[in-house]
């Protein structure tokens, strides 16, 4: 069941003051605008919330995350202390302890059929909260469906796409600190998209981002082991490579799936996504592959991390093959 929790107050009513509410979101354009549509309805019933992102590296000690504080978590990993949590991710209960402490509420709601966040929490609010949100949001959350499904038009879209969102989006990989990606969170509570990429520290960052993009599509040819069967495998294992999400399926569009090798911060990460442009009839779900080797994700994308890089080659190698065999089977 949700924890007890005070009724939702935003002052000082003549008792103690409340302690302010941390909206902890996911790192990327999905996690912000649920954080910022988050915090717009909580303002409306008296909160004045902080926005602060989380990422992977902070599921280490999962239990004593914000340990003391009030907090919400939104896209991210279910926490059972969360005053609000909202999520799509399939893979988001760490144990089956936490999948069966979750109860739908007023306060937490969980649809791994969402295509993304926002519009979840924007139900939710107009259920609950009789919530009436602003055209921005709805565009938002417009943009974070086609940017977390990979529902881009086209593979230019979704690399050279020059929408709003889509600098956005683009800026964050290029984000100069966690601290500045709060700020652009922030910005987006009350202020549109179209305002928020006119910002200059945005500018610069998606300038930044644009050249990585292409030095990304540059370096990507030469990473490729094999192309066979619909599946293109690659190692962009070394530090020096730098990645782009899409690369696969701009240099291969005949291709169904790219399984890769790349570097994390912890270790190294094997890729598998299907190509949104070239979807298999009779394809294979990825995250429940993936989770055959550590991992998970959603049916057409997923991930793992082997304790070693030779461990990731060839077991990314091993997906790749599986993957190749299903197609030529059907």
């Amino acid at each position: 069941m949700p924890p007890m929790i005070p009724a939702m107050s935003g002052g000082n009513t003549g008792g103690t003051p409340q302690q302010q509410l941390r909206i902890r979101y996911h790192r990327d354009f999905d996690g912000m605008v649920s954080g910022a549509v988050l915090a717009h309805v909580l303002r409306a019933q008296g909160e004045q919330p902080i926005l602060l992102s989380v990422n992977y590296d902070e599921r280490k000690g999962w239990e004593n995350f914000e340990e003391g504080r009030r907090f919400a978590v939104v896209d991210f990993h279910f926490h059972p202390r969360a005053e609000y949590w909202f999520d799509h991710h399939p893979t988001t209960f760490l144990s089956e302890d936490l999948r069966a402490t979750y109860a739908p509420s007023e306060r937490w709601q969980w649809d791994e059929n969402a295509l993304s966040c926002p519009p979840l929490i924007l139900r939710h609010a107009k259920e609950y909260f009789d919530y009436e949100p602003p055209e921005r949001f709805l565009e938002a959350a417009r943009w974070s469906d086609i940017i977390d499904a990979a529902r881009f038009e086209s593979v230019d879209q979704a690399i050279f796409g020059d929408d709003p969102a889509l600098r956005i989006s683009r800026s964050l990989t290029a984000a100069p600190n966690p601290a500045w990606v709060d700020q652009i969170a922030t910005a987006l509570i009350e202020e549109s998209m179209h305002d928020v990429a006119l910002r200059s520290d945005l500018e610069k960052a998606h300038d930044r981002a644009a050249r990585n993009r292409d030095k990304a599509l540059e370096q990507f040819p030469p990473t490729v082991l094999w192309n066979e069967a619909g599946v293109v495998f690659y190692d962009a294992s070394s530090s020096k490579v730098r990645r782009e999400r899409f690369a696969p399926f701009y240099h291969y569009p005949d291709v169904s799936y790219a399984v890769g090798v790349i570097p994390t911060r912890a270790g190294f990460h094997i890729t598998c996504g299907e190509n949104p442009w070239n979807k298999p009839e009779g394809g294979i779900h990825v995250g429940e592959l993936m989770e055959q080797y550590g991992g998970g994700g959603h049916r057409a994308v997923g991930g793992a991390n082997p304790p070693s890089l030779e461990e990731a080659q060839r077991l990314g190698e091993e997906v790749a093959e599986l993957i190749a065999r299903h197609l030529a089977a059907r």
